[in-house]
């Protein structure tokens, strides 16, 4: 197959950041993807709905208006956050999500929850109203090793989570163990996960043999071979449950090429070709419109898109860098090489 038409795609986990960063990011997901749910762990990260409608707001002027690309906003959940604020959260159109940051997990997510075990009155609001709770599904215990992290989640929060709060709608996002997968399938209605690009094509081997190659480092960091193979299995299985976040996360190069580099890896200016590439490796091109496209709308309870996307196997070159406002530069995943697909929005 060196051609296909698919309905556009929509990002269910980004980060679109905010000043020079977004106006240089956010571009690239309008132009591919009709929808994004976009993460709130800005500095100060987005903790109100008044917040969240602001940050809408300059989403929406930092990309260009003929895309009609709708900028679908989430909460960061913090200690603080009262069920006053969930329930406004819920009546509110353009609030999609509420995210869990475990405090220490990841990038800006100092203001998270210490205690996920510890909030049972906002879960319980969450259950009540139908607004999903996005987690970053790892614990950060110093005593666990970081490639186990996500599997020890599952058993020591999220099934805890599931028996007390089963009404709960949640996504796990950005999974990357075969651990996250079996979790998955055994879970009834409500209950989805995102699965990323890179952890599609890349082992932990990429980013660590031969050097350390800085833009390949994320968190949940890439794990071992057969966790690969498992998010591959089920991002092209037609599972439901499973769908398209490419928790595309820019950084300046500054900040990933030093002695303590950021997490993340910018996929977002390619996004769509490069999970083609994933799905093409193992001939399941067919099943592609239904992880990027149905599943999750689907999930959200969101109309599809009408527009449609034409990915043709035609290479193109990746550029070295992107611009950040007068004076920095943001290095995509595969800079300097070449993609295999190409994709144009009809």
């Amino acid at each position: 197959m060196n051609e296909l038409i698919i309905r556009q795609p929509d990002d269910w986990h980004v980060h679109l950041r905010d000043g020079d960063m977004l106006a240089a990011a956010a571009p690239f997901t309008a132009r591919q993807c009709g929808r994004a749910i976009v993460m709130p762990n800005l500095v100060p990260p987005v903790v109100t709905v008044d917040e969240a409608h602001a940050y809408r707001q300059r989403i929406l002027a930092a990309v260009p208006a003929e895309t009609g690309f709708e900028p679908l906003m989430t909460l960061y959940l913090t200690e603080q956050t009262t069920v006053a604020e969930l329930a406004r959260a819920a009546e509110n159109p353009y609030i999609h999500a509420v995210k869990l940051y475990p405090a220490g997990a990841t990038t800006n997510s100092d203001r998270g929850v210490r205690d996920p075990l510890a909030i049972d009155p906002l879960l319980a609001e969450l259950a009540r109203t139908g607004l999903p709770l996005l987690v970053h599904g790892e614990v950060v215990d110093p005593q666990v090793d970081i490639f186990d992290r996500e599997a020890r989640f599952i058993e020591q929060v999220l099934v805890p989570i599931r028996q007390r709060f089963p009404e709960l709608r949640i996504v796990m996002e950005h999974i990357t163990t075969e651990d996250a997968v079996a979790f998955i399938r055994t879970q009834e209605d409500g209950v989805g996960a995102t699965i990323t690009a890179h952890h599609l094509l890349y082992n932990r081997n990429a980013m660590l043999v031969g050097g350390i190659r800085p833009h390949y480092y994320c968190l949940p960091v890439l794990k071992r071979e057969r966790h690969r193979q498992a998010l591959l299995t089920a991002a092209t299985s037609g599972d439901p449950r499973f769908f398209m976040g490419t928790d595309s996360a820019p950084h300046t190069q500054g900040a990933k090429e030093s002695s303590c580099g950021c997490a993340g890896a910018f996929t977002a200016y390619a996004a769509l070709e490069l999970y083609a590439e994933a799905f093409d490796q193992v001939g399941k091109l067919n099943m592609l419109e239904a992880f990027t496209s149905v599943n999750g709308p689907n999930f959200y309870g969101l109309p599809l898109n009408e527009s449609r996307v034409r990915l043709t196997r035609h290479p193109q070159s990746v550029p070295d860098y992107f611009e950040v406002g007068a004076a920095e530069r943001l290095i995509p995943l595969r800079a300097g090489e070449t993609l295999s697909w190409q994709a144009v929005r009809l």
